[in-house]
């Protein structure tokens, strides 16, 4: 679950299956209720046509884990990032980041630093397009180092210039859900060849 569209339509799910639950989060639901496992099933049916799927796997729920923490941090923040991903990351999920980085780098096949980065720039695309801010205080905002580091990450993954994206009239953008996925398919057709 990435978006507040994914935790309404659990809620929605649930409710319909007459289920009730304490927390619905980006990556977990909480349900006061006992479940069946023909009320799994219906669960996972229901999710399923609405695009998204119930994990049972450990790894893969940690995977989820870290996505949504990353991406709730850099895109549904107001507060300016002010700490380190990794200690924040470790802080939050309960685990040592050596072995968070692994097992994402291991699942994803890319590195937690690489699917940070992604998201950054995608904000950074997001705040140009709103031109609410400036680069200086978007690369305050998204902890860069200096306005040169930023321009300097965003022409390496884009290819563009901060100031040149800004001219373009046709300001494409990935959706938030597509984000780093490019590389898992990427990955598995390189171990078919």
């Amino acid at each position: 679950m990435v978006s507040n569209r994914c935790k309404t339509v659990v809620k929605e799910a649930l409710k319909k299956l007459g289920l009730h639950f304490i927390v619905v989060d980006l990556g977990e639901v909480e349900i006061m209720e006992t479940i069946s496992e023909e009320q799994r099933e219906q669960i996972k049916l229901a999710l399923y046509k609405s695009g998204l799927e119930l994990m049972d796997d450990k790894r893969a729920m940690l995977i989820e884990k870290i996505k949504n923490v990353i991406i709730e941090m850099i895109h549904h923040s107001e507060e300016a990032i002010q700490i380190n991903f990794s200690v924040y990351l470790s802080e939050k999920l309960q685990h040592d980041y050596t072995y968070l980085s692994n097992l994402f780098s291991e699942v994803q096949g890319i590195n937690i630093k690489q699917f940070i980065i992604f998201h950054k720039i995608e904000r950074i695309k997001e705040l140009i397009i709103y031109d609410e801010l400036n680069i200086t205080e978007i690369a305050w905002k998204l902890n860069y180092s200096s306005v040169a580091h930023l321009s300097n990450q965003f022409k390496k993954v884009t290819g563009l210039t901060p100031s040149h994206f800004k001219q373009l009239k046709d300001r494409r953008r990935n959706p938030i859900e597509e984000i780093g996925n490019q590389f898992i398919t990427d990955a598995s057709s390189d171990k078919h060849t």
